[in-house]
């Protein structure tokens, strides 16, 4: 069994894809709420067509492995393993020419408990590789938190703890202070949720991390803004990543 094959049979093993826990409810319900605007699942995407909740529901299978059966409308839903691995081959690809070509590459998460290790990951091995980490100063208010960088890595913070949130705005306010202090734009943004939505939305090159539940980054993947969304549950515990990481870092010859 090759790399591919044996990180697609762990992925299914660990929940990463397969039988993921987003229900088939969820997974319907938030397609209708990204074509209706709502603030929690738009994550910045600037759609340059309207597009119709069929076509959205055929993208999400195609590109992410959820059931093509339209009478499924509760229970198990899925991911598919194989389309996430050909995804991540993408990523990896895309991700080591930046590196080596010495890109500023900016990191983000909105899922802090579950992503953040695997993007702390990937900027301290940019950094290795000869590439910029683009740090953006600490503190900058959004709603009853602020913007911090741990590890290389964005977050929001709120209360004393990291936030999981899918709003673009804090993405929006960390370019506008890089912008005011004269500092140039990333060249690569490696993101998820609004983060990775705006970013890719404005015209940075990113390359994002999407659930199930995430149809606006595969719509944006597919109307050419985001370079890659690779499908995943996206908040698991963070160890369950590793293998991943470390197969993303090997093929784009950073390991």
């Amino acid at each position: 069994m090759n790399a591919a094959a044996e990180l697609a049979s762990y992925l299914d093993s660990v929940g990463i894809t397969g039988k993921v826990a987003t229900p088939r409810q969820d997974n319907l319900r938030h397609m209708q709420l990204f074509l209706d605007g709502n603030e929690h699942l738009e994550f910045g995407v600037r759609l340059t067509r309207t597009w119709s909740l069929d076509e959205v529901f055929d993208l999400m299978h195609e590109r992410v492995g959820t059931s093509a059966d339209r009478d499924h409308l509760e229970g198990q839903d899925t991911i598919d393993a194989h389309k996430c691995v050909a995804a991540l081959d993408r990523f990896a690809d895309r991700f080591g020419v930046a590196v080596r070509s010495g890109s500023r590459i900016l990191f983000a998460t909105g899922h802090p408990a579950g992503l953040l290790p695997v993007h702390a990951a990937l900027a301290a091995a940019a950094e290795r590789g000869g590439a910029t980490v683009v740090k953006v100063p600490e503190g900058q208010p959004f709603r009853d938190g602020d913007i911090r960088q741990l590890f290389g890595v964005l977050a929001w913070h709120q209360y004393g703890g990291l936030v999981h949130t899918h709003y673009p705005e804090p993405m929006r306010l960390s370019l506008e202070l890089l912008a005011s202090q004269g500092a140039p734009a990333p060249e690569l943004v490696v993101a998820d949720h609004g983060w990775a939505g705006h970013a890719a939305s404005v015209g940075i090159p990113t390359l994002g991390f999407a659930d199930c539940n995430d149809p606006g980054l595969f719509v944006s993947e597919a109307e050419g803004q985001l370079e890659v969304a690779v499908p995943l549950d996206d908040n698991l515990c963070p160890g369950l990543y590793e293998p991943m990481t470390s197969y993303v870092l090997e093929r784009a010859g950073l390991g």
